[in-house]
């Protein structure tokens, strides 16, 4: 499986293509196949999203789990202030393990 992220322009808040929009949520992100390099170039340049890319994740139950570490640190917010995390749609999403 295949997600896109990056970077909401307006906010710098992290976000994943649903395939119509951008989330917040990684539970929200779409499997973008072999499109996701296409997507991400239109999005840039709509100016909806900062430096875009693709990467690797597993389908689970809950949604999409980041097959990098440093995504699913992504997804979840900083890892020192617990107080400062995302709190996901998917409260189990906090479970897994880094």
């Amino acid at each position: 499986m295949k997600i896109l992220t990056g970077n909401d322009l307006a906010t710098g808040d992290v976000v994943w293509w649903t395939g119509s929009d951008w989330s917040r949520h990684v539970e929200d992100a779409a499997d973008v196949g072999e499109a996701g390099e296409r997507i991400g170039r239109e999005e840039e340049a709509a100016r909806r999203v900062n430096v875009p890319y693709v990467i690797d994740a597993a389908e689970t139950p809950e949604g999409p789990r980041p097959a990098h570490i440093k995504d699913r640190i992504r997804a979840l917010g900083p890892t020192v202030r617990t107080d400062l995390t995302l709190k996901p749609a998917d409260p189990a999403a906090g479970n897994w393990v880094i």
